[in-house]
């Protein structure tokens, strides 16, 4: 019985742990395979976000460190994009809407990466995919998460197409 009780009080600490006490949103992005995203997108049209990275990229850990753990850009991502992680040397064939991807030996990374940056590699890219399938819009190098807000509100407010980044900018109250 007295076990009982110090597991059940043990339980009961774990669940006031500073990892619990954010909800959801602290449990992190559920990063997806561009495959998984491609097989969402045919249920419900959402934008996809893309972290493309490599492993050796110290800002790219700085990154998933920093802005992907952040609370607010959580859920915000995870309502408004499906969020895919790709490493940019995969060597794997990546499949993109009935186009195949492969490594690119002269740049030692896949095509895919390429066609993502319009051939301006760097890392970490943020990518943006609009749901209507119009260009990838790249957005190179580290982004805090209050840099990462306006750029994500941007595309999920559907001020993408309609206003310029600049004048989305210039309104913008920021609130992470």
């Amino acid at each position: 019985m007295q076990k009982l009780l110090v597991l059940s009080f043990s339980l009961w600490l774990c669940s006031f742990s500073p990892s619990n006490l954010n909800g959801n949103a602290k449990a992190g992005l559920t990063w997806l395979t561009l495959d998984e995203a491609a097989a969402k997108m045919q249920v419900e049209k959402k934008m996809v976000l893309i972290d493309l990275y490599t492993d050796w990229c110290g800002w790219c850990k700085v990154m998933d460190k920093n802005t992907y753990t952040n609370k607010e850009l959580i859920k915000y991502v995870n309502e408004h994009f499906y969020p895919v992680k790709l490493n940019a040397e995969t060597r794997q064939t990546l499949k993109w809407f009935d186009k195949d991807f492969n490594y690119d030996e002269s740049y030692k990374v896949n095509s895919y990466a390429l066609y993502l940056t319009r051939g301006q590699l760097a890392f970490p890219t943020t990518v943006i995919l609009p749901a209507d399938g119009t260009a990838p819009q790249a957005i190179p190098g580290y982004l805090k998460p209050g840099e990462m807000e306006i750029i994500l509100k941007y595309f999920g407010e559907g001020a993408y197409g309609k206003q310029a980044f600049q004048d989305f900018q210039n309104s913008f109250k920021a609130s992470w």
